[in-house]
């Protein structure tokens, strides 16, 4: 039994069993249900953005299989990895109804599933993990309310001067002699994951290029979970770090540089394929103020050309008449000269200038 109650919200104590029902000897716990539940949840959002980019239900029931699978795989083994020395048996390793599951090692083991599953099936993988992301986002805001009903994942004892001490959780588990305060740390991942699916979702529309909500996600759930984990009671550490506060760290960080990088490059290409269109774009707005249509000016265009050619034949006509009416002229006094010369007359030779003057 644990007994849970948020005294600066004045809830509680409310005590509950983390088992929701038996069949049989087999235990069915709230925090499995959640779990279950988000999975769902996560499938049926992720289908039906694939829907969206003409991705098939079937392709997306196998991938599902596959990814759900290796996620639960490596959310276990990430935990047991950490904790080597709390397991004797192979058996205490296996059995996760026990709790002990930590969602990077889920996400890492899931991305590897999915992106086998994409190269086999030939789908487009960063188009994929954009349809899966933000419903990953939503499954680990309602996750984490197992969390609750186990009665852990909280943080250490707030300070009256914390900002969100009014959020405190009062928490006492079976055996314990009296009730603690503990900051809800479960709540505010909640919180934060609900918040980044609903942001995440109406950015979605407006991506510039596939993989973009995938890197967006990382990064938002990064940076909530470096700070959240501060302060929480129960860290895997490798040393002396929190391992999932220096991850949530370098997805902030890379997935921050990958996002300003990414985006630059797709501004630059938006812009150089847009080029022609814009300057086209351009010149009709010019035509269309200057008071006639687009097709109106081409018409006007063809008429006046077509009304140049016709003066240039005109023209050539006239000039060709003009030579023919020369020629005549030039030819007649020699041709009279000939005529002359014929009949034995000598007046060409000895007035041939003033002939021809005369003619003229």
């Amino acid at each position: 039994m644990v007994s849970v109650s948020f005294p600066g919200l004045g809830i509680g104590p409310i005590t509950f069993d983390k088992v929701a029902f038996s069949v049989g000897k087999i235990e069915v716990r709230w925090y499995g249900i959640l779990i279950v539940t988000g999975i769902i949840l996560a499938f049926l959002y992720a289908s039906w953005r694939a829907k969206q980019h003409s991705i098939s239900f079937d392709d997306m029931l196998d991938v599902a299989v596959y990814t759900v699978l290796s996620g639960i795989i490596g959310a276990r083994l990430y935990y047991v990895l950490m904790r080597l020395d709390s397991y004797s048996s192979f058996l205490e390793v296996i059995s996760i109804w026990n709790g002990g599951l930590a969602i990077y090692g889920g996400i890492i083991g899931g991305s590897i599933a999915l992106f086998i599953v994409c190269r086999v099936k030939k789908l487009n993988a960063l188009k994929l993990f954009d349809c899966v992301s933000p419903g990953v986002m939503l499954a680990q805001a309602i996750g984490r309310w197992g969390n609750f009903f186990n009665g852990e994942a909280f943080g250490a004892t707030p300070d009256e001067s914390h900002p969100l001490y009014f959020l405190r959780m009062g928490l006492r588990h079976e055996g314990w002699s009296q009730e603690y305060i503990y900051q809800p740390d479960f709540l505010y991942e909640s919180l934060w994951n609900l918040l980044g699916f609903i942001l995440i979702n109406i950015f979605y529309r407006r991506k510039k290029y596939d993989g973009q909500i995938f890197i967006m996600y990382l990064t938002w759930y990064g940076f909530g979970r470096m700070l959240i984990e501060g302060s929480r009671t129960d860290s895997l550490y490798l040393g002396v770090f929190r391992v999932s506060q220096v991850l949530g760290f370098l997805c902030f960080v890379i997935g921050t540089v990958l996002l300003i990088v990414l985006g630059a490059r797709a501004r630059r290409l938006r812009l150089a394929e847009g080029s022609y269109d814009s300057v086209y774009g351009r010149v009709l707005g010019e035509r269309e103020r200057g008071g006639r249509p687009a097709a109106a000016a081409d018409a006007a265009a063809e008429a006046a050309e077509a009304g140049a050619e016709e003066a240039g034949s005109e023209t050539k006509a006239a000039g060709a008449e003009s030579a023919e009416a020369g020629d005549e002229t030039a030819a007649g006094p020699y041709e009279k000269a000939g005529a002359e010369a014929d009949s034995g007359t000598d007046a060409y030779a000895e007035k041939p200038d003033g002939q021809s003057g005369g003619e003229a």
